[in-house]
């Protein structure tokens, strides 16, 4: 009898040792998809910060391109508004970066037909600096699915789906790019 009891104590053990394990790694997991969601944050904020130079640069070289200049501001400030904003799903934050990244595009665009903002040190400065922090959010964003994707396998296998149904651990959302974004761009010689 005293051997049964030793047994099924044994049994217990090993559950709440394994419950406990669990449940850390699924916190474990839940921090590293957050401070990966934190490291966009951080890129993001550097893109933020280096727009309004590069609108500012811009604006001395091409006064009658005052909608594509407003169109990026505009884009900006939704970018750094979805960002804020209390509760804002993982997807409305990837449709406002998004928007930013296509007029940020179309400001390119539209610089190439001025040869001596092109030539400008500073423009090109910038240029540059922009496009380090567009490579920056990429690499983020990709570490940011990968621990998302982690992170929800460990939610979903079998027995943990148990423990993570039981505290109410929950998927996290991917940043997706947008339908816009994943057409094939359209080159012209």
């Amino acid at each position: 009898m005293l051997t049964f009891i030793y047994i099924i104590a044994a049994v217990i053990a090993l559950v709440v040792l394994w419950i406990v394990y669990t449940y850390n790694s699924l916190i474990r997991g839940r921090n590293q998809v957050d401070e990966a969601f934190s490291d966009i944050d951080v890129q993001l904020k550097r893109r933020y910060d280096l727009i309004p130079n590069l609108v500012e640069t811009v604006k001395g070289y091409m006064a009658h391109e005052k909608e594509t200049l407003q169109k990026v501001t505009e884009a900006r400030t939704a970018a750094m508004a979805a960002h804020s904003k209390a509760g804002a799903s993982i997807e409305e934050k990837a449709k406002a970066e998004n928007m930013l990244s296509e007029t940020l595009k179309s400001l390119f665009a539209v610089a190439e037909s001025y040869p001596e903002l092109k030539a400008s040190a500073n423009f090109l400065q910038l240029q540059d600096e922009l496009s380090d922090t567009e490579n920056k959010i990429q690499a983020a964003r990709r570490f940011y699915n990968g621990n998302v994707r982690d992170f929800n396998i460990q939610i979903q296998v079998f027995p943990n789906n148990l423990i993570a149904g039981a505290l109410k651990f929950t998927a996290y959302e991917f940043f997706e790019a947008e339908d816009k974004e994943k057409e094939a761009v359209k080159v012209n010689f």
